[in-house]
């Protein structure tokens, strides 16, 4: 007999919702194993694209996967894809679970907004979520691997997608299956409003929704930089996951290897603070768009000392090859018109070259109050605060990630380790984990991340599909059955899944036009569970604003060899399957 807890946590597992992430942080690595054991990402392996990948160093395997990605995926976060659901809601379904008080101080959807930055921003207007009472908020999936390529049959995708989390969790298999990088390297960070994982290869690697970020990056001051910096600036890192377990802000008691926590946070931290040099001034100040007003550029021009504005210098970057850095400096200062120049120093503006020279020949330490105030001499003028601009510059030198705190958790192991290896095959991986799930949580819970019947009981997956697919049931709100079963009918009768005994939830089926008969029939048991056709009437079984009434009733599908049959009261539908799952009877 499967608790209320266990059950929550097995549908979850199959809904991987952002927010069941949070409070069941095992998850996000149960989807990263689902995908793995995919045979969609070993299939790139086949792909003309990484021919000759195992020749090839580390730093080019990145590049070839990150191209890949860029190519392949593009980013989504709307509100339709999955709709919406609502506080009160949610907090019914974890009520028994969590602490509220510390939810809502830790996750986006229930109060939290993070530090200035999202404030300034207006978290529910840039979501779009203004339009809707406060209450409403989105019920964004994390897709598997075979959800995100099934965005090409989404309108108006050409190409796969998916949110933050389905692309971090996508990096983090095919790292590891393409680039044969082992899980022990790979560590996924979450925080209220992002997901990113860190990879400990050299200095380090962070993937940012589709792109790879270096350490050089990290401090170049560019538009990628800004963008995989917000989060580790402005939020709390909430969970940590880990091949030997997670670690959450929230909860007291962790499960990843301290000794590989401690590492991870040594070289996170590595990664994100760095000594000032005359390169990351530079850096800072291309960074900081709102300070380029108050420094100029000295620069030689026909033998002569002229001065240019230097927002005008970093605005010749957008257009060149070349940056205001030591290799391509000269190369961009040539491209500047001659008219751009100007004989005499722009008053009240700070030379960028001469405070690129005190640093390089000034031993500096943010650590030592007498270098900090030398330092601090250097930003003289009347365009901006000697004190602000030299904590501005400190903050980007100095990020300083705000992980969850290692002393105040008790460490247990997990249970059985993974054991798995980057010279395994798909299949020896999927026998792996099937042999240890009994002793491993997060193997157990990627069998329903993989939505695989044939592994899995039927309960959380039936019980995901009736309760949390909003949005098929407002795209048939107003529809009656028989129009209902005449729009599932012409649906091609094609799975996202190709795997037998895999299977899509409705709003997936909807989504993308297109399902196995189990699937189809799933879609319609939701729909009449959403008019009342149930024996039980969940609170949280409609859709946002739906006012239609709930009468008791049965809805049975009979699962046989080719077909599944619904019945519920004058309704016996029978679509044609080929998952190949055995016979049996669902009673929603």
């Amino acid at each position: 007999m499967v608790n209320n807890y266990e059950l929550e946590r097995k549908s979850s597992a199959v809904t991987c919702s952002d927010m069941e992430l949070f409070i069941f942080p095992e998850l996000l690595y149960s989807l990263t194993l689902a995908n793995i054991i995919s045979p969609c990402i070993w299939q790139w392996r086949d792909d003309p694209w990484f021919a000759g990948l195992e020749k090839m160093n580390t730093n080019k395997r990145l590049q070839r996967l990150k191209q890949f990605i860029m190519d392949k995926y593009v980013f989504n976060l709307d509100l339709e894809t999955w709709g919406l659901t609502t506080k009160e809601r949610e907090l019914a379904r974890f009520k028994d679970f969590i602490d509220m008080d510390i939810l809502k101080q830790s996750n986006a959807l229930f109060g939290y907004e993070g530090d200035k930055y999202y404030f300034d921003i207006d978290i529910r207007r840039h979501f779009g979520l203004d339009k809707f009472t406060s209450d409403v908020i989105p019920y964004w999936k994390t897709e598997t691997v075979e959800a995100m390529n099934a965005f090409k049959h989404k309108k108006p995708y050409s190409t796969g997608a998916g949110e933050c989390v389905s692309l971090s969790t996508l990096y983090a298999a095919a790292l590891f299956i393409i680039c044969k990088i082992p899980l022990k390297d790979i560590f996924m960070m979450a925080t209220p409003l992002h997901s990113q994982n860190f990879v400990m290869i050299k200095d380090g690697i962070l993937t940012n929704n589709r792109r790879v970020v270096t350490k050089s990056m990290w401090v170049n001051g560019s538009e990628i930089s800004a963008k995989a910096r917000r989060a580790i600036e402005n939020e709390k890192i909430t969970i940590v996951s880990h091949e030997s377990g997670t670690i959450h802000i929230m909860y007291p008691e962790a499960t990843i290897s301290p000794d590989a926590y401690a590492l991870f946070c040594d070289k996170l931290r590595h990664f994100t603070i760095n000594d000032i040099t005359p390169q990351l001034l530079s850096n800072f100040v291309r960074f900081r768009r709102d300070l380029q007003k108050c420094f100029q550029v000295k620069w030689e021009v026909r033998g002569h000392q002229q001065y240019i504005e230097a927002e005008r210098v970093f605005s010749y970057e957008l257009d060149s090859p070349h940056s205001f850095t030591a290799q391509t400096r000269k190369n961009l200062m040539s491209e500047i018109d001659v008219d751009s120049f100007h004989a005499s120093p722009l008053p009240s503006r700070i030379v960028l070259n001469e405070l690129e020279e005190y640093i390089s020949t000034h031993q500096i330490s943010f650590d030592h109050p007498e270098s900090v105030a030398k330092l601090r001499k250097q930003f003289s003028g009347d365009c901006l605060s000697a004190d602000i601009a030299l904590q501005n510059l400190i903050e980007f030198c100095k990020v300083e990630p705000r992980l969850p705190d290692a002393s105040a958790k008790t460490f247990k192991k997990i249970g059985t380790p993974l054991g798995i290896t980057t010279e395994m095959t798909r299949e020896e991986i999927i026998k792996r984990l099937e042999s240890i799930r009994d002793n491993n949580l997060i193997a157990d819970l990627a069998f329903y991340s993989y939505r695989d019947l044939s592994r899995t009981e039927p309960e959380p997956f039936i019980k995901a599909s009736i309760e949390r697919n909003p949005v098929c049931l407002e795209g048939l709100r107003n529809k009656e059955a028989d129009e209902v079963i005449a729009l599932i009918d012409v649906m091609p009768n094609e799975s996202i899944y190709a795997d037998q005994g895999r299977l899509a939830q409705p709003d997936e089926v909807w989504n993308y036009g297109r399902g196995d008969g189990v699937e189809k029939a799933l879609l319609l048991a939701n729909y009449l569970c959403s008019r009342g056709h149930t024996r039980v009437c969940p609170a949280n079984v409609n859709a946002p604003g739906d006012t239609h009434v709930c009468v008791p009733t049965q809805i049975t599908i009979e699962i046989k060899a080719d077909q599944a049959i619904l019945s519920s009261k004058d309704i016996i539908k029978s679509f044609a399957t080929s998952k190949g799952l055995r016979d049996q009877t669902w009673n929603m």
